[in-house]
């Protein structure tokens, strides 16, 4: 089977962006990179460099922001970093990890390619554009150094990872559901409407999404640990709860699994 690349660009009032997608088999991976106000969010895969450069080239931007340091938003840091000397801003957290050759698991290199090393400045809790002032929030869960950006002009957030989808049935192992809980509750105590999320796209009733996903996360939740209580094993209420198989799981071995879900609740329950 042969890896397939393919991209499109897209623009929303003053947000302009590009999805880019990588396929192997069933699975088929994306992930946004968005431009406004001369900010670039996220730099996109190496994998996709070829489609990003025009991208880059066409918005001109003076600064970016990275949401988390995966190679699927960090890859293209590289390239804009020596093509254009602009400054690259990130969670502190990330920036020594980020300047050593990445290492992660060889699917994920196979899909998004070796991220390489760059440099970056730490965030400051806000940060301004040409003619916008913005809050960093910081919303760990899917990455512990994971970062959402609010346009306190046009309410629009900038949500990274931390949405994705409504209904979350695979997590990485290093997550945690209950981390993810409360970023989304932190996010929901900010006043926006329009949100941009670097896989499910442009979701133009923003909060009604987070209010929703977090009903099905704390419902979730609530089923998870009701089961733990009775006895139940993770394997056992993951065939309960959980009865779709994803390929991601095998392709992944194991690192993307419904098991981690479970783990994660469970654990943090455990800390009390």
């Amino acid at each position: 089977m042969l890896l397939k690349t393919n991209a499109k660009r897209e623009t929303i009032g003053q947000v302009r962006f590009i999805h880019n997608f990588v396929s192997l088999g069933p699975v088929r991976l994306n992930v946004i990179v968005y431009e406004v106000d001369g900010v670039l969010i996220d730099t996109g895969s190496i994998k996709v460099i070829r489609f990003l450069q025009p991208f880059f080239e066409e918005v001109q931007a003076e600064q970016v922001v990275i949401t988390h340091s995966h190679e699927d938003h960090t890859g293209g840091a590289a390239f804009i970093q020596q093509k254009y000397g602009i400054p690259i801003y990130m969670n502190e957290k990330s920036i020594a990890h980020c300047k050593e050759k990445a290492t992660y698991p060889l699917y994920r290199k196979v899909f998004w390619g070796k991220r390489p090393p760059f440099e970056a400045k730490p965030i400051d809790d806000t940060f301004t554009s040409r003619t916008a002032h913005w809050q960093v929030i910081h919303t760990p869960g899917h990455a512990a150094d994971h970062l959402s950006f609010l346009n306190e002009q046009t309410g629009q957030l900038f949500s990274g990872d931390l949405y994705v989808h409504p209904e979350t049935k695979v997590i990485l192992q290093e997550e945690s559901i209950p981390t993810i809980i409360q970023s989304i509750k932190r996010i929901l105590q900010y006043d926006f409407k329009e949100m941009f999320c670097c896989h499910a796209g442009y979701v133009a009733n923003g909060r009604e999404a987070f209010e929703q996903k977090l009903r099905y996360l704390e419902n979730l939740q609530g089923k998870v640990l009701t089961l733990h209580e009775k006895g139940s094993s993770v394997k056992e209420i993951q065939q309960r709860i959980f009865t779709k198989s994803y390929p991601i799981t095998k392709l992944s071995l194991g690192e993307w699994d419904s098991k981690h879900i479970i783990t994660s609740i469970i654990q943090d329950a455990k800390r009390g």
